[in-house]
C-alpha cells in the first residue's frame, strides 16, 4: 500500500490541536513591547482543533482551545504537527457559539 490515505478517527476523549503561533514581538496590556525571544514560564497556548474523539462533549472542529503546551503528545500529519490530548486538558474554548461564556472576546 504505497502513499495509501488513511482516515484519522480520534478515540474516546481525545482532542487533535494544530497550534496557533504568534508571529513576532507582542504588547502587554500596558504598552510595553515583548520580543518573540523572551522566554515567558508556565505559559499557556492558543490552538485550533482539528478532530475529536467521539466522546468529546464541549468542543467542536474549527474551535480555538486553551491549553498547556508543555505535557502533551506531538504528532506530524502530512508534514504538520499536531498535539492529541484529553479533553481534561483544555482550560477554555473560544467559539462562535453563544451558549454560555466569560464575556470575553478574542
Amino acid at each position: 500500500m504505497p502513499d495509501a490515505k488513511l482516515e484519522i478517527q480520534l478515540l474516546h476523549d481525545r482532542v487533535m490541536v494544530k497550534v496557533v503561533r504568534e508571529a513576532g514581538e507582542r504588547r502587554s496590556g500596558g504598552g510595553i513591547v515583548i520580543p518573540a525571544t523572551a522566554q515567558v514560564a508556565k505559559r499557556l497556548s492558543w490552538g485550533e482543533v482539528f478532530g475529536v474523539g467521539n466522546h468529546v462533549r464541549t468542543v467542536k472542529v474549527g474551535d480555538r482551545v486553551l491549553f498547556n503546551h508543555e505535557d502533551q503528545f506531538e504528532v506530524e500529519v502530512q508534514g504538520e504537527a499536531y498535539l492529541v490530548m484529553r479533553e481534561r486538558d483544555l482550560h477554555a474554548v473560544a467559539s462562535e457559539r453563544t451558549e454560555h461564556g466569560t464575556g470575553l472576546y478574542l
